[in-house]
């Protein structure tokens, strides 16, 4: 699995309907909107890194209240949470 981030300037008046049009893209797991000098901030998962050029340069940078982005690909996750998720057999 490959994950990478991607900073997102928008046109501000359509930041939700943005957020959302971007969230339905395959591959987008998760869209935040954020404070700060980006807008958006969206977490790509796909299996293969050339997949995210499909998803981040055909589809997501095309949406057309999309005016900058910057990607960030992840080398290791470090959560504990997920790890947690990862082995939880349903318990608390």
């Amino acid at each position: 699995m490959v994950t990478a981030f991607v900073l997102i300037k928008t046109d501000a008046s359509r930041i939700p309907e943005t957020a959302e049009e971007i969230s339905a893209i395959p591959g987008i797991s998760e869209v935040y909107s954020v404070t700060g000098e980006w807008d958006l901030i969206a977490v790509a998962r796909v299996s293969q890194h050339d997949e995210l050029a499909d998803v981040i340069a055909d589809k997501l940078s095309k949406v057309p209240a999309v005016v900058h982005t910057t990607t960030h690909i992840a080398f290791r996750a470090y959560s504990q949470h997920d790890l947690d998720a990862a082995f939880s057999l349903g318990f608390e």
